[in-house]
């Protein structure tokens, strides 16, 4: 499934089919291991939309809804199914500090436009992931926190083998993923679960969801306002 911003939309199948007999978007409870599990089965079952040898999806949310948690929990399912797993986080392409503040440390459209290094990713881990990739991907490439390089080694994953990336803002630049899940907030539990010194970026989740609609673009949603008690829609299609 491929995602970018901007063109006219119209109604988007995926949507459709997880809306009731009322119109409205039905969620139903789930546990997060359960959760993995059944997207580990289905992944399991799917081919890469390009003929290649590796499955590429993505776990999309806010860092308030703690992406890399169901990914680390649907890697240990898929690797429980024989499947060699590669989990990516966007925290680790984000681009220096003299970029990502160009505009001040607290601007919104800078957080959603330059921050994360779109670039990177593409070149570092998509790409080798081609049909007739070499396989062999970057895990990071930046520290934030040194604003260094990280000088990670590359990470060569096997065919048949899943890379799972995680981190927010992912559905909207046409990132090939084969399976997309979106961890949903709403305006409330986004503003309640993101550290006061974060809340700055509130207006970039805000534009993210008017200009990518990434509950649209996702195979699932998952609602995860009380992390104790997620819910879902099902995977359409």
């Amino acid at each position: 499934m491929n995602s970018a911003t901007g063109g006219a939309r119209g109604p988007d199948p995926r949507l459709t089919e997880r809306q009731g007999d009322d119109g409205r978007v039905h969620f139903q409870p789930i546990t997060w291991e359960r959760l993995a599990r059944t997207l580990a089965a289905h992944a399991d079952g799917l081919e890469p939309a390009d003929g290649g040898s590796w499955l590429r999806i993505g776990i999309d949310g806010a860092p308030a809804a703690r992406p890399e948690e169901p990914a680390a929990h649907l890697a240990e399912a898929l690797r429980s199914r024989g499947r060699p797993v590669l989990t990516v986080s966007t925290g680790g392409f984000l681009r220096p500090a003299s970029l990502r503040y160009e505009y001040g440390r607290q601007d919104p459209d800078s957080y959603a436009d330059s921050w994360f290094d779109t670039g990177a990713l593409w070149r570092e881990v998509f790409r080798p992931l081609d049909a007739g990739g070499s396989g062999r991907v970057l895990p990071d490439l930046w520290n934030p926190v040194t604003d260094r390089a990280t000088r990670s080694p590359y990470q060569v994953l096997p065919e048949g083998g899943v890379l799972i990336l995680h981190g927010p803002l992912l559905l909207g630049h046409w990132f090939p993923f084969d399976l997309a899940i979106h961890l949903s907030l709403s305006p409330g539990a986004l503003r309640r679960r993101t550290q006061e010194g974060e809340r700055w970026t509130l207006p970039a989740f805000a534009r993210y969801e008017d200009e990518a609609a990434p509950a649209e673009r996702a195979d699932a949603v998952v609602r995860a306002d009380d992390p104790h008690h997620p819910a879902w829609t099902g995977l359409g299609g």
